[in-house]
C-alpha cells in the first residue's frame, strides 16, 4: 500500500477544487498583506522624516514668508500649509481690521488639509482589516466544504475506515490553518500601521499649530506698525510708508 503524504504540499495537490481555490485565495492575501506592510512601512518612514525635518524648519523661522521658503524643498504637506495660509492672507488683503477672521479662515483651511493629509495616509491599509475579517471564514468554508465532500465519497464506498476519510479532512482542515495564517499577521500588521499614522498625523497637527502661530506672529507685528503709524491705508489695500517723523 503506497503511503499517504500528508505535506501541505500533497495536500493541496490533492484537495478537490474547490478547497484548492479557497488555499489560493488565502495564500494571495497573505501576500497582500505583507506587500502592503513593506510598503507602507517605507512611506510612513519617510513621510516621518521629512515632516519631522518640516517641523524643524517651521520652529526656527520667523515669518510666514521665511517658513514658505524653508520648506519650499521639502515635499511634505508642511509646504502646502504654508501656502495655504499665505493664499488666504493675501486674499484677505482687502480686510485689514479682521485679524481674527482672517486666523478663522486660516485654520477652517487647513483643518481641511490636515484631515486630507490623514485619509492619504490611511490609504492601502483598509485591506488588511478586510483580510483579518474575512480570512479565517474563507479558510472555515474551505474547511466545512472539504469535509462534505470526504463524507461523501465515503458513502458511496461504502467504506467506514478511518484511513479513508483522513486524508479528505486533513485536506481541508489546511484551508482553516491557512485562513488563521492570512488573518493573524493582517490584524496584527493593521493595528501596527494605524499607530504608525496616527503618530504621523500627530506630526501634521503640529505642523497646523506652528504655520497658525506664524501667522499670529505676522498679524501682531502688523497690527502694531499700524498703532504706531507705520501704516497707513490706501484705497483697499494697505501700505508701509515712512512716518513723518521719521522723513
Amino acid at each position: 500500500m503506497t503511503p499517504i503524504s500528508f505535506s501541505p504540499w500533497d495536500m493541496f495537490l490533492n484537495a478537490g477544487p474547490v478547497v484548492r481555490c479557497v488555499m489560493i485565495l488565502l495564500a494571495v492575501a497573505s501576500l497582500l498583506t505583507w506587500t502592503v506592510f513593506i510598503a507602507k512601512s517605507v512611506e510612513l518612514l519617510r513621510v516621518r522624516l521629512k515632516l519631522q525635518k518640516a517641523e524643524k524648519a517651521l520652529e526656527e523661522a520667523n515669518t510666514l514668508d521665511l517658513g514658505e521658503e524653508w520648506t519650499r524643498g521639502n515635499s511634505s504637506i508642511a509646504h502646502t500649509l504654508v501656502m495655504a495660509a499665505e493664499t488666504e492672507r493675501k486674499r484677505s488683503a482687502d480686510i485689514p481690521d479682521d485679524s481674527e477672521g482672517l486666523k478663522e479662515r486660516i485654520v477652517l483651511h487647513l483643518e481641511r488639509l490636515e484631515a486630507a493629509e490623514g485619509r492619504r495616509l490611511l490609504r492601502g491599509t483598509g485591506v488588511l482589516a478586510t483580510i483579518g475579517a474575512t480570512s479565517p471564514f474563507i479558510g472555515l468554508f474551505g474547511t466545512v466544504w472539504g469535509i462534505m465532500t470526504s463524507f461523501t465519497g465515503i458513502a458511496a464506498s461504502k467504506a467506514t475506515s478511518l484511513a479513508v476519510v483522513a486524508p479528505g479532512i486533513a485536506e481541508a482542515l489546511l484551508a482553516t490553518a491557512l485562513g488563521l495564517v492570512a488573518a493573524i499577521p493582517a490584524v496584527v500588521i493593521y493595528n501596527h500601521l494605524a499607530r504608525q499614522t496616527a503618530s504621523c498625523r500627530a506630526q501634521v497637527a503640529d505642523l497646523t499649530a506652528l504655520v497658525m502661530r506664524l501667522v499670529s506672529r505676522d498679524l501682531g507685528r502688523t497690527q502694531m506698525l499700524m498703532a504706531q503709524g507705520n501704516i497707513v491705508r490706501l484705497g483697499p489695500q494697505a501700505r508701509d510708508v515712512r512716518t513723518a517723523a521719521g522723513e
